[in-house]
This record gives structure tokens, C-alpha cells and sequence, in this order.
């Protein structure tokens, strides 16, 4: 899993193709895989129940569970679904685009993602770094941020910034809004700054939520950095 990267990748799609995506369903893609499903592999309480996965690896990344959700098939059923719905090429081909970044970003910890369901239940990984949510959110969160999985999430921030220009109004006027009628739409019924800080949320989110966790990681707490590869060594990590 990447706790920032699936922000980020979007903006480095958006900055090669320009006007040939869309980024709102490029956004949403990225999000897809772990939309509904992220939350009850850490648990969470509802009115004093906890609701929590029996196995959240199994949960999140296999089957039975939603592990098809990482599924490449996945994104071009959706995908053909919104063609279906919307008539719109550019958001049907956008929202595939960040779905399978998603997925194959998710290649990189110790689990990997069914990359060929319904092919196949065996999960692709190359083991970078360590997958543990199922350890809990908290500890997860020092492993993932003292691993090679904070650095893979630092090269797209590195990337952003380097392509800062399509963060910029005049980009913005220039590429997005013409590209997809969603900002039309949206332009009826709020103004272009609030249009603006839209189409930058997703970047400055995943850029501070990275800083946030690795200051927490390593600042407020003292989790030991390992950059060996699947590391950290000291978390219980989940193997294919």
C-alpha cells in the first residue's frame, strides 16, 4: 500500500498528457481500489462496536475478499461502465489510467495486488517494503515511513515540484478546464479560486500528510529507519 503516492501520481500523468486526461476520474481511479475497503482493515468503531476485517491482509488484498479491487480487469470494467454511462472517452481512459497506477503501485510491499483476477487469485509483488495493515494503523504507518515505501511516496513529490507549472491558474485555465466539462459545470456554481484549490487538493494533501508522518514517525515517536529491502526488519509484515 502507499500512503501518499496514490495523491500524487495523478499530477506526473496530468503533466505528460495534458489535455488527453482529465484529472478529476484520474483522481478518483487512484482513490478506487481502497475506497470502500481501507477502513475495515485497520477497524473501526461504530456506537462501541468494533468492525474490523478476521483477516485484514486476506480482506484487503485476496479472495475471498476485495482483492479484486486491485485487479487490472477491475479498472476496465469500471472504466467500460462509465463509458457507458458518461459517453465521456477522456473520463472513462482517465479513470482506468489511475486505477491500474494504483494497482501496480501497490506491486511494490511484501503482498502485492491480483493483478490478473479472475485469471488468477495469486497476488503480484515485488516486496520493496513491508505491508502491514494489519498490524494497525499506527504501527503501519512507523513502518511504512521509516521503509523504502516513504521514498517511493518522496520521488512524486520530488516530481510534483519539479513540474510545478501544472499546479499554476494559467495551466489551470489553459489545459484543465477545457479538457473536461466538469469545470464548467462547476464554474456556474463556484468561483475560480475555490475551482483552483479543487484541482491542487489531492497534491498539497499528499504532500503534507508525507511530512505529517514522517515528523510523527521520526520526530514525535522513534521508529528505527530501515531501508533494506522489505523492510522494516522490526515489523511483522504480511508475505504472499
Amino acid at each position: 500500500m502507499s500512503w501518499a503516492a496514490h495523491d500524487l501520481e495523478p499530477y506526473a500523468f496530468q503533466r505528460h498528457l495534458g489535455g488527453k486526461v482529465a484529472i478529476v476520474p484520474l483522481l478518483i481511479g487512484s482513490y478506487s481500489p481502497d475506497l470502500f475497503s481501507k477502513w475495515f482493515v485497520y477497524g473501526i468503531e461504530v456506537f462501541g462496536v468494533e468492525l474490523q476485517a478476521d483477516d485484514p491482509t486476506q480482506f484487503h488484498r485476496g479472495w475471498p475478499g476485495v482483492g479484486f479491487t486491485h485487479s487490472l480487469a477491475f479498472g476496465l470494467v469500471v472504466a467500460a461502465l462509465l463509458l457507458l454511462l458518461t459517453r465521456s472517452r477522456i473520463w472513462a481512459f482517465s479513470f482506468l489510467l489511475g486505477h491500474w497506477a494504483h494497482a501496480l503501485t501497490d506491486v511494490g510491499d511484501t503482498i502485492g495486488t491480483m493483478l490478473l483476477f479472475p485469471f488468477s487469485t495469486e497476488t503480484i509483488g515485488v516486496g520493496a517494503w513491508a505491508y502491514a495493515g494489519h498490524v494497525g494503523r499506527l504501527t503501519d504507518a512507523g513502518a511504512y515511513f521509516s521503509g523504502l515505501g516513504f521514498v517511493w511516496d518522496g520521488v512524486w513529490i520530488l516530481y510534483g515540484l519539479v513540474s510545478w507549472r501544472i499546479l499554476t491558474r494559467a495551466y489551470f485555465r489553459e489545459t484543465i478546464v477545457p479538457a473536461d466539462p466538469f469545470w464548467g459545470w462547476a464554474g456556474k456554481r463556484l468561483p475560480e479560486t475555490a475551482l483552483l484549490a479543487l484541482y491542487r487538493a489531492s497534491f498539497f494533501y499528499g504532500t503534507t500528510r508525507w511530512v505529517a508522518w514522517v515528523i510523527w514517525a521520526h520526530v514525535v515517536n522513534d521508529f528505527p529507519i530501515d531501508l533494506s529491502w522489505g523492510g522494516p526488519d522490526w515489523v511483522d509484515a504480511a508475505y504472499d
